[in-house]
């Protein structure tokens, strides 16, 4: 019997070392081969350097164009049984082809974050403004949650996402699934070789710099954080780490004020378990913080924002401090810095959080049996999503009379 095939659409290529989205997709590829896809990447984007060498694990890769006939007749040949479309735009650009070549594949969206909550945070926080719920009825949240309805199940990373998707938005609990960012037991079980409180120094910051949040972080850290926190402990140093840094990020590079911007990490891993503390005060955003889960498998305690530690916890202690005030983030950076005892004790609060709420063996039995269950019962999971087929049939005729004149706008070159 030949095996199943998944199709993966993406805008760009895998890059597990450049941000958690990267190392999420690896994840998901490496999955559904442990259930016997066989796994086509397909991406838009020119090829990385840094990508991950995807033939490596036995996966196909293929650019593909948008508006362009040539993907139907590619989708229309492989045939595949999964379609995994990575971030609601992708499923803007190829939903309706895969709907009209493939009509049984099971389409899955992998969100990453709700870019709807991030991108109205992040515009409340640029004018000044507090959040409000009622801020989320934006032309974002129409095409996104457009996208969840007219895929047949959509993964999300944090719960707090799946509450305003089934509150707020009223979309169906049979539509979401929960699958945060997957910690594999191996890195659990090294938790005690990490390196001790002697063995550490200076204060990190980590992420990939096409990120606004990101960028953001840095700024704050630079003009709000280091210039209080540095007369605190003169010896310390602040440690920037991302990759694609642009020349407004290099040009922060100071050591006169012990503010260093490094550029992209040649191991994200070693360069935070160097580090005593990683600071975060993140302040717009959405999902789980892949650099504040990664600290905690380092055994690297943090100080993050409300934002920052939204939706990971649960009811557990964090392993550090959560402070949204820029006084209170200095107080409790420099006390974690100097406390071996609270160092200690915010270290093991983070492999408890690690353990009881991201560790691959809670999840991975519950999306392979939704999955199963999905393939199996298609027709009636589709004919309980009215809502999903409504979109998907004006979809399919809008997008594919639009994606027809562009191409053939392009083709005349007009």
């Amino acid at each position: 019997m030949q095996n199943p095939k998944l199709l993966i659409i993406s805008s760009v290529w895998v890059e597990p070392q450049s941000s958690a989205a990267g190392s999420r997709m690896l994840q998901l590829i490496r999955f559904f081969q442990s259930e016997g896809y066989e796994v086509v990447y397909a991406s838009t984007a020119s090829v990385s350097e840094f990508a991950f060498d995807l033939k490596k694990i036995d996966v196909a890769s293929h650019t593909v164009l948008l508006n362009d006939s040539s993907f139907d007749a590619f989708v229309k040949g492989l045939q595949p049984d999964a379609v995994l479309f990575d971030r609601f735009m992708v499923e803007e650009q190829f939903g309706s082809r895969v709907s009209a070549h493939c009509p049984d594949a099971v389409k899955i969206l992998d969100t990453e974050d709700l870019h709807c909550l991030r991108d109205v945070r992040k515009n409340a926080y640029k004018k000044g403004l507090a959040f409000q719920m009622d801020m989320l009825f934006s032309e974002v949240a129409k095409r996104e949650i457009a996208s969840i309805f007219r895929c047949d199940l959509t993964l999300m990373i944090s719960e707090f996402e799946i509450m305003l998707l089934e509150d707020f938005f009223r979309v169906d609990k049979s539509l979401l699934h929960y699958l945060p960012i997957l910690i594999d037991q191996k890195a659990i079980a090294e938790f005690d070789k990490r390196a001790s409180f002697a063995k550490r120094k200076d204060f990190v910051f980590i992420g990939n710099f096409l990120h606004e949040p990101n960028w953001n972080c840095v700024q704050v850290l630079k003009t709000e954080i280091w210039p209080e926190l540095r007369k605190r402990l003169p010896e310390a140093k602040m440690q920037i780490y991302g990759a694609y840094p642009s020349q407004k990020v290099l040009q922060l590079h100071n050591p006169a004020e012990r503010f260093f911007i490094n550029g992209r990490a040649e191991s994200a891993d070693e360069v935070i378990e160097q580090s005593r503390v990683l600071l975060a005060p993140i302040r717009f955003g959405a999902g789980i913080k892949g650099k504040l889960l990664e600290a905690m498998v380092c055994g690297t305690p943090s100080v993050t924002t409300s934002i920052g530690a939204e939706a990971m916890p649960g009811n557990l202690p964090w392993n550090g401090f959560i402070c949204d005030d820029n006084e209170g983030f200095v107080n409790a950076a420099a006390v974690l810095y100097s406390d071996e005892m609270l160092w200690s004790e915010a270290q093991q609060k983070g492999i408890e959080i690690v353990s009881q709420r991201f560790s691959e063996d809670l999840f991975l039995p519950d999306l392979r049996s939704k999955i199963e269950t999905l393939r199996d019962n298609l027709t009636a999971h589709r004919q309980k999503n009215f809502i999903g087929a409504m979109l998907q049939h004006h979809t399919m005729q809008s997008t594919y009379y639009m994606s027809k004149w562009i191409e053939e706008k392009n083709k005349k070159g007009v």
